[in-house]
């Protein structure tokens, strides 16, 4: 009694609660049912520390973001360690290069000038506004993804599923607090190792203590359910990766890239998965920034890398995947004294996938002229950040309006914002 005693005292997310599925896995559970997969997947990767966009995607026939950035800005295209030209208009970051086969195959758009209504400039009350979809709002206590999983279009006939959901890191993010279940799975090569649980005689004995049909037992259930499915999943994975080594095929580094790799593999093997996030961290440049080389170029080199490599894991399932990648704010249009960029506002979204609307910097350009910055400092926010989510939901996951409602409240998708940046 002692052992189901604490379980019950267990941290609650939501209405759902965290139980362990690994030795470093965990699911959230609840003890209502889980909806049935859909085909079209949605994943999520939040760049924490808010990138510079302006690096990323590079303004550079705007002569007033080389005025503003005397020895971090990325030189036009064609000069030596300059930008990759896109449209024209903006290059993208050198180091990016391993992305640039998507741009050109229209299966990679990004838009500009995006971010939240909400003014913060705080990393914490930016990222919880962004992963609630509330900005401004601390009150709300479930984060966009899980009440997303909660309304996601489902196939008829399929099987209840404990991963439906899967977020890849070591704690379960704010995104995905809510009641619906998400499968927490860890990340690097550990993700796949076996638990105690995994032990006929623990597993038995556990399986004895929650055989019943209370709420409890249904959760440690479920949440077993889904350790068995990402182990036979990720075990699958493990085996390519072998094959792979036997053709001599070179080892990926390590880090995002080989987490981004297995998460696409998990994807395509599994059609359960619909919905996954990934976290990377430290993109708070305020010092030595750098431009085509340098502290954020090292940072968004295995970015790029790990992007493709989730493509090519993906396979044939990257056209039916959308990836969004999102940070919390940009950073300052003008360089400070150390050589990097504080806390800004308006930013980049990057997206990735088979219906992307691809080859195109989406967004209305505001310029980086001083008299239009916003507050005088930062490119200023011509797209809220919920309208490329919103059309993503509704034009790739298939939303009705009332369930965009219900994800993105208070926010409303109409003919006045939208951008298109999803085919039909």
């Amino acid at each position: 009694m002692l052992r189901r005693e604490l379980f019950k005292n267990a941290s609650a997310i939501g209405a759902g609660l965290l139980l362990p599925v690994g030795r470093t896995a965990w699911a959230a559970v609840s003890a209502s049912a889980t909806p049935s997969l859909a085909q079209r997947r949605l994943i999520v990767i939040f760049l924490r520390g808010a990138v510079d966009g302006l690096s990323v995607v590079v303004p550079y026939s705007d002569s007033a973001y080389y005025r503003a950035r005397s020895s971090i800005a990325l030189g036009r295209p064609g000069t030596e360690g300059g930008a990759l030209d896109l449209d024209g208009r903006f290059g993208l970051h050198p180091a990016l290069a391993p992305l640039m086969p998507l741009w050109q195959s229209g299966k990679l758009a990004f838009v500009h000038a995006t971010g939240s209504p909400d003014a913060t400039r705080s990393h914490f009350d930016a990222q919880d506004y962004m992963e609630s979809a509330t900005p401004g709002r601390k009150a709300t206590s479930d984060g966009w993804l899980n009440r997303l999983l909660g309304v996601l279009p489902s196939d008829t006939g399929q099987r209840v599923s404990a991963t439906r959901a899967v977020s890849v890191g070591p704690v379960l993010p704010r995104i995905y607090s809510g009641r619906n279940p998400v499968a927490n799975i860890a990340s690097g090569s550990g993700s796949a190792k076996a638990t105690l649980l995994d032990r006929p005689k623990v597993g038995d004995a556990f399986g004895q203590l929650y055989a019943g049909d209370d709420k409890m037992s249904r959760a440690y259930q479920e949440s077993q359910q889904a350790h068995r499915e990402v182990m036979g999943s990720m075990n699958q994975v493990n085996v390519e990766r072998e094959m792979e080594a036997a053709n001599n095929g070179a080892p990926l580094p390590n880090g995002f890239p080989d987490d981004a790799a297995r998460l696409g593999k998990l994807m395509r093997n599994d059609s359960r998965v619909q919905l996954a996030f990934m976290a990377l961290g430290g993109w708070d440049t305020h010092a030595n920034q750098g431009a085509a080389t340098g502290q954020l170029a090292n940072r968004l080199q295995p970015l790029g890398q790990g992007l493709a490599a989730l493509a090519a894991g993906l396979g044939p399932v990257f056209d039916d995947t959308a990836v969004v990648v999102i940070s919390e704010f940009g950073r300052t249009v003008r360089q400070n004294g150390n050589g990097g960029t504080d806390h800004g506002h308006g930013n980049v979204m990057w997206l990735l996938g088979g219906r992307v609307a691809g080859g195109k910097v989406h967004g209305r350009w505001p310029g980086l002229d001083s008299s239009v910055l916003y507050e005088g400092r930062d490119l200023a926010i011509t797209t809220d950040f919920r309208t490329v989510l919103a059309e993503v939901c509704e034009r790739h996951s298939g939303l009705l309006d009332e369930q965009l409602v219900y994800v993105f409240p208070n926010f409303e998708l109409g003919a006045s914002n939208r951008l298109g940046v999803v085919r039909v």
